[in-house]
């Protein structure tokens, strides 16, 4: 196991891919770690403090013994990172985590920055238009199918209404890349995908900056800057995974 650092202009924020193995096939984790624990924003887990964040790649050979070993698979792979559940927010994907994408902007000392990882090739979808394939995902399993995964960083305080705001924000910008790449349904290539059916964010602030951010819409200057480190970070990283796959 070994890990390559990764450049994140955020102060009590160190960034690594983390390279290890299971049953001798390569597996990787984008990890963040923070000096002081943070209270998060996770589509997988709501609200949760922890002291790590991460986004953590498996390869096709392994998306079928996963989907179906889940609490085994992630038992090996926390202990492989001297990580307790508790602390930690994880997303999971099947696109290579050597493609992820990092864009910061700042505006009067406000810093903020989207980690994407994309893959849009096997169930890009039109939300709502084409058809769900199931009512439910059982407790347990997952697939890590075509995933764009989010990480929102900034060092700026929100209140919890600005995380939650965050998540609509992220999702609008998201599918102005889909548009802008004119990605379409992998299930109706006639028509405009808005995402894929596996997408999910974590919204992380800072601890402490200034007058705490209750707005993150479009009409404030932290929504602008959020959606469009979000749009190009997105728009960046489908095109490296798409390359990748050439």
């Amino acid at each position: 196991m070994y890990s390559r650092k990764i450049d994140l202009d955020l102060e009590g924020i160190k960034a690594e891919i983390i390279y290890h193995h299971f049953n001798d096939i390569e597996i990787k984790t984008f990890l963040l770690s923070f000096d002081t624990r943070r209270r998060v924003l996770s589509t997988l887990e709501g609200f949760k403090e922890v002291k790590f964040v991460g986004n953590h790649y498996n390869p096709p050979q392994l998306w079928d013994f996963v989907h179906n070993n889940k609490k085994s698979y992630e038992e090996k792979i926390y202990t492989d990172l001297g990580l307790n559940l508790k602390d930690v927010a994880m997303l999971y994907t099947g696109a290579n985590i050597d493609n992820i994408s990092i864009k910061t902007e700042e505006y009067k000392n406000v810093k903020i920055s989207a980690c994407v990882t994309a893959g849009v090739k096997s169930n890009a979808q039109r939300i709502g238009e084409d058809k769900a394939g199931s009512i439910e995902i059982k407790e347990g399993e997952f697939k890590s199918l075509g995933t764009v995964n989010i990480i929102l960083l900034t060092n700026a305080s929100f209140s919890d209404g600005a995380m939650a705001r965050s998540i609509i924000t992220i999702t609008e910008a998201k599918t102005i890349a889909f548009e802008d790449l004119n990605i379409r349904s992998s299930y109706n290539p006639e028509i405009q995908a808005t995402g894929t059916g596996t997408d999910n964010i974590i919204v992380v602030p800072g601890l402490s900056f200034g007058q705490k951010i209750t707005y993150t819409g479009g009409h404030a200057k932290a929504g602008e800057i959020m959606a469009r480190v979000v749009t190009n970070s997105v728009k960046e990283a489908i095109l490296k995974q798409e390359k990748d796959l050439k």
